[in-house]
């Protein structure tokens, strides 16, 4: 609340705004003393000063203040991207995708986001638990094959989801529509026997370059940390929120757009994860196999009206945004 100024409680300044009202002539009435002319002026000039603030912040409403002010466009990095920062919080042989119903059927999976996800886990289960994740709106599950060192479970300290509005041209990234709710997605080759065998996540290095990305382990210098990127598909069918194989419903774009058979452009959800090992990559091994068999699992839980105002005013605007969802 803007605190109202405090005018002098001098007669002679009461004096002085009931001449102005009246519209009495100063020469019917004697001027006041010099210092009770200063007062009034100075009254006059805080009504003023008043009025001018109170105008300033009339758009704010009744009862508001003035909230900071947006960034200037120069600060506004142009980049169609919203993220979301989850945690890992469990593991478990479970699957709620591939093997839906059936706890332990799975190779070893670790869980971010969603702290409820089991073999039973559906969309009613996990829009009434609890996430990890940051914003705490998303509900939504993604998990990989366990990483291990040895015989010893290694998992992620670097958690990030971004959702992308790259891949696409300009004019695809302005009609990107936010995924539909309960949507399953599975990206990359679980069974891959090779290096190139479809798959399309990668290792890398964190902070060194110098070391090529690829497909398997790569070997990281002492200090280092082991990274994996996983980009998942970023055109839907429209209809399905999952096929059989999980990947179907699905396609990556070509040349810039998507292909007629899935026409509606969503975002990218890119996965990167941060091990914390280095060295011989001989040492590791996925619940799944080599690491060219890295794949990730998405299960979106995002509030609609959540999702729809992150798409809007950071991918369709093409808008750096963070994990609030603002610039």
């Amino acid at each position: 609340m803007v605190r109202k100024p405090h005018f002098p409680s001098n007669r002679s300044a009461v004096l002085f705004f009931r001449q102005r009202r009246t519209g009495e002539d100063s020469h019917r009435r004697p001027l006041p003393p010099r210092r009770y002319r200063t007062a009034a002026l100075v009254a006059a000039a805080l009504a003023v000063s008043f009025l001018q603030a109170t105008t300033g912040n009339a758009s704010a409403g009744p009862g508001t203040t003035a909230g900071p002010a947006p960034k200037a466009a120069a600060d506004v990095v142009r980049v169609a991207e919203f993220l979301a920062e989850c945690p890992y919080t469990h593991r478990a042989p479970d699957d709620p995708i591939v093997f839906p119903g059936l706890p332990g059927a799975s190779h070893m999976h670790s869980f971010f986001g969603n702290d409820s996800t089991n073999g039973n886990s559906d969309l009613a289960s996990l829009e009434k638990a609890r996430t990890s994740c940051a914003p705490d709106t998303d509900l939504s599950s993604y998990w990989v094959p366990t990483l291990y060192d040895g015989d010893k479970e290694v998992e992620p300290t670097g958690t990030t989801f971004y959702y992308l509005g790259e891949g696409v041209r300009d004019d695809v990234i302005q009609r990107i529509q936010p995924f539909p709710r309960g949507l399953r997605i599975v990206a990359g080759n679980a069974k891959a026997t090779g290096p190139d065998d479809n798959t399309i996540s990668r290792w890398s290095c964190l902070h060194h370059g110098e070391v090529n990305p690829s497909h398997d382990f790569v070997n990281c210098p002492a200090g280092a940390m082991l990274e994996s990127y996983l980009d998942f598909p970023q055109c839907w069918n429209g209809r399905d929120l999952d096929s059989a194989d999980h990947k179907s419903h699905m396609a990556y774009p070509v040349g810039g757009e998507c292909p007629s058979t899935h026409p509606v452009p969503v975002p990218k959800l890119r996965q990167v994860l941060r091990y914390p090992v280095n060295g011989d990559p001989a040492r590791f091994r996925l619940a799944s196999g080599p690491g060219y068999t890295m794949h990730g699992d998405f299960f979106n839980v995002w509030p609609e009206a959540e999702m729809a105002q992150r798409v809007r005013d950071c991918i369709n605007a093409i808008v750096k945004c963070g994990a609030d969802g603002t610039p």
